[in-house]
């Protein structure tokens, strides 16, 4: 499989970009974390049955006998009064152009630790043709940072990268069970479906490094945004870690190395 080049022409919308001003000083112990984004921060089919169950994920989560030490649990160790303040805002099927109104969200429930992970559903298209352009993608996480820069100036913002679409192509695609439950329920067919070719696999791969150069750039523009470097984009996760549900979202295991992944970049 040849990987996508490093380099891509930054969407014009990005330096418009460049003249935000950063944000305040953040506050030095948070006291509320949102957790922003789609079925993955939801922890949508982590094991067992079909279903959505927050109190898993990776990032908001609170179910202490999970095996996924998220974010809140972690951070609630060190600071006592963050206790109960968890709010997952995220939602399945979510797109970039959904991130404004869950921004929203988090301003209202004063967050000041926020977490962001999007883009698998805008690459998760019905083909390779219609994934959200990246000019689109970026004005959508723009207007959705600059949201939070405005109604939580002091807020600590932490972006992940995409996980790697075709890692999981790659490494369940023998896997009868996988194809079946992807062709049966559509999932991913710009990536996963049947009739989806290795050009199409190709342009998948590119736009999902533009997405992440996107979301990178413009963290940078805020100062108090952190992005994870590429970490959650090279996890090389295995066939085990995956959902048995659907083939396509994160187990258990895979929830808690994407906490723990994460958390290392961010602290």
């Amino acid at each position: 499989m040849r990987r996508a080049a490093r380099f891509f022409v930054v969407p014009a919308v990005l330096f418009v970009l460049l003249g935000v001003p950063g944000s305040a000083a953040p506050r030095p112990y948070p006291g509320v974390i949102a957790g922003l984004g789609d079925s993955i921060t939801r922890a949508t089919n982590i094991c067992c049955h079909a279903g959505s169950y927050p109190a898993r994920s990776w990032s908001t989560g609170d179910d202490q006998s999970d095996g996924v030490l998220s974010h809140y649990e972690r951070l609630a160790v060190q600071y006592p009064r963050i206790r109960h303040h968890n709010h997952n805002d995220s939602a399945n099927g979510a797109k970039a152009a959904d991130l404004a109104a869950q921004a929203s969200l988090a301003v209202a429930q004063k967050a000041d630790y926020v977490t962001i992970l999007i883009g698998a559903n805008d690459l998760c298209a019905p083909s390779a043709s219609a994934m959200t352009s990246p000019a689109d993608f970026a004005r959508q996480v723009g207007t959705a940072l600059e949201a939070l820069r405005q109604g939580l100036p002091r807020a600590r913002i932490y972006v992940s990268s995409i996980p790697d679409l075709y890692r999981l192509w790659s490494v369940l695609h023998t896997n009868p069970k996988a194809r079946r439950a992807w062709s049966t329920a559509g999932i991913c067919r710009s990536m996963l479906g049947p009739a989806a070719t290795g050009t199409q696999r190709r342009a998948v791969v590119a736009r999902e490094a533009a997405f992440n150069r996107i979301l990178a750039v413009i963290c940078a523009k805020y100062r108090n945004c952190r992005w994870d470097g590429g970490a959650v984009y090279r996890y090389k996760f295995s066939a085990g870690q995956i959902s048995t549900v659907d083939y396509f979202h994160p187990g258990p295991t895979g929830q808690a190395a994407l906490a723990e992944i994460t958390w290392k970049a961010f602290h």
